[in-house]
């Protein structure tokens, strides 16, 4: 019987890498949902779709086909067969993303793709509403946070490793919008599940992080050894 991890959580809160060491120790397949999100944002920018038009935004939905693919343990995102790993980590892909992906026809064509990978595998997933909407039968839920403040510096020094030029400011503020933008939309807003165990990262490092979620899954049951 298959088992699934729902990981939730605001912008900069370590998801993503939290997610990906989880599920090397666990022996589960991590599944980058905002991956997907941000692949669907590149396709609107290259087709120069405006954020805002949500008809034509949901007429391209059909248009784009977005897969995943696990390659040297690690995930592969395919737009319509091009690997775009290294083009969807951008400001301007995030906040494409961001905005797009309040609309109901883009996530009921994404979050079907989701579950179908859930059917028959064991998985980690993270994202804004894995554990409310996606997976609502998850195995384990968590809800992983941390401060404005620290996942402003988390951002502000992962840009200036990529050469970015920004200041912390600007981010903090990127990311109290964000915030906003996730928690208030009308379509599955960011909000922590009845069931969730909370995770403030603020203080942690990754290492504890994982641990932290590690010991609610074998609290949880799940058949693993980690």
């Amino acid at each position: 019987m298959s088992y699934s991890i729902a990981i939730d959580g605001p912008a900069g809160a370590g998801k993503s890498t939290i997610a990906r060491i989880v599920a090397k120790k666990a022996g589960c397949i991590y599944v980058d949902t905002g991956a997907m999100y941000r692949a669907m944002a590149l396709y609107l920018l290259r087709r120069g779709i405006p954020a805002e038009d949500e008809e034509a935004v949901s007429a391209a939905c059909g248009q784009a086909c977005i897969t995943l693919d696990h390659e040297a343990g690690e995930q592969v995102v395919y737009l319509n067969g091009e690997n775009v790993n290294g083009l969807i980590r951008t400001q301007e892909v995030g906040d494409m993303a961001s905005v797009t992906s309040r609309y109901s026809e883009l996530r009921k064509n994404i979050v079907l793709t989701q579950q179908k990978l859930a059917q028959d595998k064991d998985v980690i997933m993270d994202g804004r509403d894995i554990g409310t909407c996606v997976l609502p039968n998850a195995t384990v839920k968590i809800y992983l946070t941390a401060s404005v403040e620290v996942r402003a510096q988390r951002r502000y020094r992962e840009l200036l490793q990529k050469g970015e030029n920004c200041n912390l400011d600007s981010v903090t503020e990127e990311i109290r919008e964000r915030d906003h933008r996730d928690m208030t939309r009308e379509v599955s807003p960011l909000v922590q599940a009845k069931d969730a165990v909370l995770v403030d990262t603020s203080d942690m490092d990754i290492d504890q992080a994982v641990e932290a979620i590690l010991a609610v899954c074998r609290r949880k049951g799940c058949p693993f050894n980690a």
